[in-house]
């Protein structure tokens, strides 16, 4: 593989959102598509300096043997990465995971919109990661086909998520109590709001980090703050357990969203967290992208 340092940008990237719709039936709010736009800029430090972080506007290779090489590296690098910094005392992400993650959460909705490009490139990993891969992908794929482009004038809230490791004793408790896997929480979470980083309301009135619609929330909130994460994950949890979690959960996630596609979705994220917890921390430092009519913006992240 030819070597070549990444580049830092300090521009906002344009790339993908996965934000969906609120509980209680409601239509999903827009998904957007990735495209990528490297700009020049200064190169990142690493601890190792024999090891490239890419920038947040990295370029994606288009041919599909390229595109698996830089999949796997950054997988790889990523996991490692992981593993330094949950084995540390550190609440916020060093830097060389939200970079990493960024990139392979940019590299996979590519892939997604190229579909015949990623089976020859995901025919090229090793095993495991192309399961994985594949998952992510068809995750990605099903919510960009809920996609629709909001006005470029629109404004968007957003916020620093709450420590990822804050989020998972909220997860974990919400299980014990009601039952509904903590991974399909964490799923939820993610495709909704990345983790409670979209403070907007819905376009149909959904809010929170869990996107309840009000009415929902009423019935399922359990007295609890809309806005607060550790009440809408226990009130997810209840209402998932009242349409039919654990013992259904294509049946109690329809209900959370009617779609099939936002079904799907979620357990196949749920899947990828089971199989590997360390990728909980991989999603948690996916970013926020909208459409808009003027394009796609990010909106969070390095």
């Amino acid at each position: 593989m030819e070597q070549r340092p990444f580049d830092r940008i300090t521009a906002v990237a344009v790339a993908a959102l996965v934000a969906v719709a609120g509980c209680g039936g409601q239509e999903p709010p827009p998904v957007a598509v990735p495209v990528a736009q490297p700009t020049a800029a200064l190169p990142v430090a690493t601890p190792d300096p024999a090891v490239a972080l890419p920038g947040p506007n990295e370029v994606i290779p288009k041919d599909a043997a390229r595109l698996a090489e830089a999949l796997e590296t950054t997988s790889d690098a990523l996991h490692d990465a992981i593993d330094a910094w949950t084995e540390g005392d550190s609440e916020k992400p060093p830097q060389e995971v939200e970079l990493l993650a960024l990139y392979q959460q940019r590299i996979l909705r590519y892939a997604a919109r190229h579909p015949k490009v990623a089976t020859k490139a995901f025919a090229k990993l090793p095993r495991t990661l192309a399961a994985q891969s594949k998952d992510e992908t068809a995750a990605i794929r099903e919510l960009l086909a809920l996609a629709r482009p909001i006005k470029g004038s629109a404004v968007f809230k957003v916020q620093p998520p709450l420590p990822a490791a804050d989020l998972l004793r909220h997860f974990k408790k919400a299980e014990r109590r009601f039952g509904v896997e903590w991974e399909v929480l964490a799923a939820v979470m993610l495709a909704e709001t990345k983790f409670g980083r979209v403070k907007s309301d819905s376009h149909a009135g959904a809010q929170g980090p869990m996107q309840f619609m009000p009415a929902t929330w009423k019935l399922y909130g359990l007295g609890g703050d809309i806005q607060d994460p550790r009440d809408a994950v226990m009130a997810a949890a209840n209402y998932l357990r009242a349409t039919g979690a654990p013992g259904d959960y294509q049946r109690a996630l329809h209900a959370y969203n009617p779609s099939q596609a936002y079904v799907d979705a979620i357990l196949l994220h749920a899947r990828q967290i089971k199989r590997d917890a360390r990728n909980y921390y991989v999603y948690y430092n996916w970013q926020v992208f909208v459409l808009t009519t003027d394009g796609e913006r990010r909106l969070t992240g390095p």
